[in-house]
């Protein structure tokens, strides 16, 4: 079989399939070091908004290093995955993880000199984005090269978990580590975290893209045509993918309509009679369930209807937001929540492995860079919406509405979208 397992493993399996760990030494590095790379990332993304709230105490000054790190990210996101498309990936790889270790050390470094400016971490955010704009794009690509299309949902499962895990222990440890050692302690152990990664990626073959011909323009022999061109070619092939495009649009009804982050911590006060230690509990909960997602995903093997899959994980994520908010007892509000979380890593992991599978080698890092910019740029849009209706009726005509209209949304484009609900893991079609 060359996209599930087979269905005696199927029936047994329970937990994440860990298939390309045991089988694939690099992919092993690779996914250890990405481990590492994603708790110090968390770390430092913590005590950069600390810093800057103790250097300004002012919440907006620290509200403005997501726009700085958001901006880089959709301007490069598409950017990056076009040079993905043209250059070893490899190289590219290392290039962007040695440039985040670098700015880490310099935040390292600005930090023991007593040089606090909040003008200087807005820049290294900036400059880490771009960063992460041009080595995430190359990072998807080189899996499809290590493991063999069966194991690719597993893999897709396993770094689901990495990315949760970074995101609920590094914060948690930088804030520990600045209290008792400082900003410039949190800043040195990330830099040094990311030879993990850059190990890792060292002991990788190179990898230049597999050139088959689909959406390859030369671009002319200006510096950056070629990558500009391949931009718009990877736009145009998505256009003419239905299936591929359709992950892309599902994902946007749950995070445009169903987007309840920026209302936590009013909910946490008018619903719960909580305080900032509630609205933690509620923005740790999607990412218990994400983490959770992860860790019981083995019985996804079984799936083959990836599309059908990814609509109904959608639809389960508007449900799980509307109940929470109906909810006004935390602990089920929390659970709603955690479901959520749950819902959104199993819809990641089907449309990862659909971009992966579906589309040639030539164009994965395109993809890619438009996932990037769907994931940067979805949420923030998400939170927007939640506000305004919030602001013009209520936070729960926000949430439930919001994820009343996401279930719909999906059930209308379902109806048209049928060969993505066909859409085969045995025989895929982009």
């Amino acid at each position: 079989m060359t996209a599930v397992e087979s269905p005696r493993d199927d029936k047994r399996r329970v937990f994440a399939d860990l298939t390309p760990l045991r089988t694939s030494a690099d992919y092993r590095r690779l996914w250890f070091g990405n481990t590492v790379s994603w708790v110090g990332q968390g770390m430092t993304a913590l005590a950069i908004s600390l810093q800057v709230y103790d250097i300004t105490g002012s919440a907006f000054s620290v509200g403005l290093v997501g726009l700085f790190s958001l901006v880089p990210l959709v301007v490069f996101g598409l950017y990056g995955g076009a040079i993905a498309d043209t250059v070893d990936r490899r190289a590219l790889g290392l290039a962007g993880a040695t440039g985040s270790a670098v700015l880490a050390a310099a935040l390292s470094a600005a930090a023991f000199a007593g040089f606090h400016r909040v003008w200087f971490l807005y820049a290294i955010v900036a400059l880490q984005a771009v960063c992460a704009a041009l080595n995430s794009p190359a990072r998807s690509a080189m899996i499809p090269r290590l493991l063999p299309p069966e194991q690719l949902r597993a893999a897709n499962a396993l770094n689901s978990m990495v990315m949760t895990f970074g995101t609920l222990v590094g914060p948690s440890l930088g804030g520990v580590i600045v209290g008792v050692a400082g900003y410039q302690t949190a800043y040195l152990i990330d830099a040094l975290a990311f030879f993990a990664s850059l190990y890792a990626m060292w002991r990788l073959p190179a990898m230049p893209p597999e050139r088959t011909g689909a959406g390859v323009t030369a671009g002319g022999g200006k510096p950056g045509a070629r990558e500009r061109a391949s931009v718009l070619d990877g736009l145009r092939f998505l256009g003419t993918r239905p299936n591929l495009r359709a992950t892309f649009v599902s994902d946007l009804f749950a995070m445009i309509l169903a987007q309840p982050k920026a209302l936590f911590p009013a909910v946490a006060a008018l619903w719960f009679g909580g305080d900032a230690k509630t609205t933690g509990l509620l923005v740790a909960a999607p990412a218990f369930g994400a983490l959770l997602g992860g860790v019981v995903s083995g019985w996804q093997s079984r799936i083959r209807r990836h599309g059908q899959a990814i609509l109904i994980a959608v639809a389960a994520w508007g449900l799980a937001i509307a109940a929470f908010g109906l909810s006004r007892n935390l602990w089920v509000g929390l659970l709603c929540l955690a479901a959520a979380g749950y819902a959104d890593t199993s819809s990641m992991i089907f449309r990862n492995t659909m971009m992966q599978v579906a589309a040639p080698d030539e164009m994965r890092g395109r993809l890619q860079g438009v996932f990037i910019v769907v994931v940067a740029g979805g949420p923030r849009l998400g939170d927007f919406v939640a506000g305004s209706v919030a602001d013009l009726a209520s936070p729960t005509v926000a949430i439930t509405g919001g994820g009343l209209l996401c279930v719909l949304a999906v059930g209308v484009f379902a109806l048209f979208a049928r060969g993505f609900r066909r859409y085969d893991a045995l025989d895929p079609t982009p």
